[in-house]
């Protein structure tokens, strides 16, 4: 593998004065307000300002956060307890945007765009940490115990401008652990690839930390083991399998839709899933193993290929989810509402559909999803490969 060189990243310290939480707060708000960046010191008239507002209890600044993690955002700085999917949800999120590295800028959650601010941002804390502050919301663990929603942090306390880096562990890339999938937000913008572990150069320096409030993931997203599928087998489980694989574009496999028994109607719906990966032989054998299980729970992987409409004529690809998130834009949207309104559902938009993702939309999309059947989160107002499969059939 070609070594690639260090990027460049700027890390600053935070503002002078007192460390604790709440202070921090207070001289991001006043920052944030003046126009100054959040990791470059103020003037001192402006320093004055903070700490009178802080003498007379003003509230702290709260990041505003995209609709579609606000259901998981309290409305206060309090660090959220998330699970590791939820981590990685939210990198992938910055991600998909490819928010700019920029240490003088903050995105639009309200969280500043260099490499502490994005793990600031995954993990759900009130404002943006720096480098030399993460470790407040965390603990060090081994080597050997890192998971996906870690982190590797490499702190310069001499020179905290230069060379100072951190980066999200999303699991390893393979089997020696020489390598692993890293989050990370770095010139030019975020992104996710294979990195040499620890990391390019200073590896030697990069420490393994787990975020203090990380949250266990609901029973039913455990692998339940392989003894809860096959012939015979009569659970919640199978039930849940189905509804994750319909969801995945398995409709067509069903004849009466998922239940709690298994069926062959499971098998073959889960080896199609199992063969969109591209996996073969004891890997596509229809009965869902650890692997298939998390790629669907956490939604990763290749949908099952829509069949095609009727009439004969092959209907659009599913696009992917991050298309249909607030603050995107684009001809995906715009030909979501288009067919929205040709099955009766255009009312839903006050001046006919567009391709920016609204509220409107998302309303359109849950009333449809609701004529399916569907309801709770089934039926979010978010389109998924089966919703696309049925609007466009």
């Amino acid at each position: 593998m070609v070594r690639m060189s260090t990027p460049v990243f700027d890390e600053v310290e935070p503002l002078p004065g007192c460390v604790c939480e709440e202070c921090a707060r207070q001289r991001l708000a006043a920052s944030a307000a003046r126009g100054y960046g959040s990791c470059r010191p103020a003037p001192a008239a402006a320093r004055a300002l903070v700490v009178v507002a802080a003498a007379a209890g003003t509230a702290a600044l709260v990041a505003p956060v995209p609709a579609a993690v606000a259901a998981t955002t309290p409305a206060t700085t309090t660090p959220l307890r998330l699970t590791r999917d939820q981590i990685l949800e939210r990198a992938r999120t910055w991600v998909d945007a490819a928010v700019p590295y920029n240490m003088d800028a903050s995105w639009r959650d309200g969280y500043r765009q260099d490499c502490s601010g994005f793990v600031s941002m995954a993990w759900g804390l009130g404002d943006s940490a720096w480098t030399g502050s993460l470790t407040d919301y965390a603990e060090r663990i081994r080597v050997d115990q890192l998971m996906p929603g870690d982190i590797l942090l490499f702190h310069n306390p001499e020179e905290p401008e230069t060379g100072s880096h951190v980066t999200i562990f999303g699991g390893w890339a393979d089997a020696e652990h020489e390598e692993y999938i890293a989050y990370e937000q770095a010139k030019p913008h975020a992104r996710i690839r294979t990195t040499p572990f620890a990391y390019w150069s200073h590896s030697s320096d990069y420490v393994p930390y787990r975020y203090k409030y990380i949250r266990k993931p609901a029973p039913d997203d455990v692998y339940p083991g392989t003894g809860s599928f096959g012939p015979g087998a009569e659970n919640p489980y199978v039930n849940r399998l189905g509804r994750m694989l319909a969801g995945r574009g398995a409709t067509p496999y069903y004849r009466v839709g998922p239940d709690p028994k298994w069926s062959a109607s499971d098998r073959r719906a889960t080896a199609a899933f199992q063969h969109s990966q591209g996996w073969s032989g004891d890997d596509a054998d229809g009965i869902p193993g650890p692997a298939t299980w998390r790629y669907l729970v956490r939604g990763e992987g290749t949908d099952i290929a829509a069949p095609a409409t009727r009439g004969g004529a092959p209907g659009p690809s599913y696009p992917g989810a991050a298309r249909f998130r607030p603050g995107q834009a684009n001809e995906d949207v715009l030909r979501l509402g288009r067919q929205l309104a040709a099955k009766g559902f255009g009312a839903y938009y006050p001046t006919g559909p567009g391709p920016d993702w609204s509220e409107a939309a998302r309303r359109a999309v849950e009333a449809f999803q609701r004529t399916q059947g569907w309801s709770s989160t089934e039926a979010d107002g978010y389109p998924g490969p089966e919703t696309w499969r049925r609007l466009f059939s």
